[in-house]
């Protein structure tokens, strides 16, 4: 039933780390969700949160 469903919000940037390859680097960020605890926090794709929730960073960069 679509009437039961809902959109899962980020709340806040809880942590940062990048991951470093053989020719690149790929930065995630530890989100924490509306209605779930910190230890079920997920870490996503930092450029994809950045598109879809830019007021979720702050102006100056987290320091990983």
């Amino acid at each position: 039933d679509e009437s039961l469903s809902y959109e899962e919000v980020p709340v806040e940037i809880l942590d940062r780390q990048v991951k470093r390859l053989r020719n690149n680097e790929i930065a995630s960020v530890k989100v924490l969700w509306r209605n779930h605890l910190v230890e079920s926090a997920t870490w996503e794709a930092e450029v994809y949160m950045k598109s879809r929730y830019p007021h979720l960073f702050p102006s100056t960069p987290i320091q990983a």
